[in-house]
């Protein structure tokens, strides 16, 4: 648990794929809980029927602002450009992965 007043140490901007096809932009400190949340109906009114949402893009920055900074570019994004902020994304963490 932080000491009160303390930031947490991560922040990351993320994106989900609602069921409808649809995407929807956040920021966070725990991103698995904060889609568990969204996956309760408890999250974003925008994401409460459109459920289950699938985390489909993560990117982690190095304090809260700068995490609603990017949350507030991405918003600003066409659907083919966050498609193709998503498969650059995935295509990074794929060749992070190690090799068997």
């Amino acid at each position: 648990m932080m000491a009160t007043g303390q930031e947490p140490l991560h922040f990351f901007c993320y994106i989900v794929e609602c069921s409808d096809g649809s995407y929807y932009t956040g920021w966070t400190t725990n991103p698995e809980r904060r889609v568990h949340t969204h996956n309760l109906g408890k999250g974003a009114r925008y994401t409460r029927n459109r459920r289950p949402v699938k985390l489909v893009y993560l990117e982690e920055r190095p304090n809260r602002g700068s995490a609603m900074q990017r949350e507030a570019d991405i918003k600003r994004l066409g659907r083919t450009e966050k498609e193709q902020l998503i498969e650059v994304n995935s295509d990074e963490q794929r060749n992070q992965r190690p090799h068997s």
